[in-house]
């Protein structure tokens, strides 16, 4: 992401900065991939490294049921429980060695903090709002909206109550803008579907001074650690840099359109390292006066393609419901369902809602996710 600063900092990084009792304030460089990349230099009232305790919970690895996956599926991700607990809710449902993807429904309000220490998350609000809490200053969050929190960032969320829906992903490579989209040097250039006025940074940062015992929940190889800390982790007096959490709604996605059918990379939102993410927005339908606006059959050649359902009556499907994941795997072709080539023709706009992952790699299905199929939406294409 683009520059960015917020609170005090010094003239000059690496320099004396002193807090008004005279203390130094402690310095600290925030990046996702050591010295080579995006940084963030964050200055605290606190050392980040006095830990009192460390203890080793529980795993929690996917529980993989099929590694290969050669069927069509559908999961009814509205099924999954809520739960009270932010981290208990979230719910893998389809893995592989780049990306994980789950859906989660918290009930409460977190009394503690998390760092995911191998994995950028990508938060899609579904439904709820709340604001997620970091050191880095506050981010408010509504239906729509997605969150960038790169790995290692310690955070909170609440939420204004207890109606939530999320999808996530967690990367194992930064999640950040398609390169296409970029000028040499970072800017959104003017063929972007979105700009950097689209990009909500943190904002009201609040130095939290207090010291005492602050539990942070660390994700580290499928491996939760409770560590107690002996001072608040969001302690920041001031920071600035590239690396940072932000929001970007899918409502301010501007969807590219054309005469004919476009093909999904136009939709594309954000990439990493083996998966792309794109959105699927309300838009008007191709313009020839021949056009069919359903997309054609297609093979998933070299990737797993999974949809997200968030609202609005998906064209090419039948049976769609909110929340719904369809996974198109690699090496068998799929399009739109029986008759809906037909019935799209003529039509003029489109108000389906939904979130594309399309992964180079296979992805595996864990248990939970045949909780929760639909076991005969691969024969859906018969009716």
């Amino acid at each position: 992401m683009h520059y960015f600063t917020l609170g005090s900092i010094p003239h000059k990084r690496h320099t004396i900065f002193r807090q008004p009792d005279g203390k130094l304030y402690s310095e600290e460089l925030f990046s996702t991939e050591g010295f080579s990349n995006d940084y963030s230099l964050m200055y605290h009232v606190h050392p980040p490294t006095k830990v009192l305790a460390v203890e080793e919970m529980h795993s929690i690895a996917p529980r993989i049921a099929i590694k290969g996956n050669m069927q069509h599926r559908s999961l009814a991700t509205f099924k999954t429980p809520p739960h009270e607990d932010y981290i208990q809710s979230r719910v893998p449902l389809l893995v592989n060695k780049d990306v994980y993807m789950g859906v989660a429904a918290p009930l409460k309000n977190m009394d503690y903090f998390f760092k995911n220490a191998d994995a950028d998350e990508l938060l899609f609000i579904h439904e709820g709002e709340g604001t997620l809490h970091t050191a880095f200053g506050d981010l408010p969050f509504a239906y729509g909206d997605y969150l960038i929190i790169p790995r290692g960032t310690i955070y909170k969320l609440s939420f204004k109550d207890a109606n939530n829906r999320i999808m996530y992903l967690e990367s194992f490579t930064p999640i950040t803008p398609p390169r296409r989209y970029l000028s040499k040097f970072g800017q959104l250039m003017e063929h972007s579907p979105y700009c950097e006025r689209d990009i909500r940074k943190p904002q009201n940062l609040q130095t939290n001074t207090e010291t005492g015992e602050f539990k942070i929940i660390i994700k580290k190889q499928d491996t939760l650690f409770n560590y107690t800390y002996a001072n608040h982790p969001f302690d920041v007096i001031g920071w600035d840099g590239n690396c940072y959490p932000y929001a970007f709604s899918i409502h301010d996605f501007e969807p590219i359109t054309g005469r004919v059918h476009q093909p999904p990379p136009v939709h594309q939102t954000f990439e990493a390292h083996n998966f792309v993410v794109c959105s699927f927005c309300p838009r008007l339908f191709d313009y020839h006066p021949q056009s069919i606006p359903a997309p054609y059959n297609h093979s998933n050649i070299d990737s797993d393609e999974v949809l997200y359902y968030v609202d609005g009556d998906f064209m090419s499907r039948k049976h769609v419901v909110r929340g719904q994941i369809t996974l198109h795997p690699k090496g068998i072709p799929h399009g739109p369902h029986p008759g809906t080539v037909e019935k799209s023709i003529g039509a003029k706009e489109t108000k389906e809602l939904a979130v594309m992952v399309d992964t180079f790699h296979p992805l595996m299905v864990t248990e939970q996710a045949l909780e929760i199929e639909e076991k005969d939406y691969f024969k859906s294409w018969m009716e």
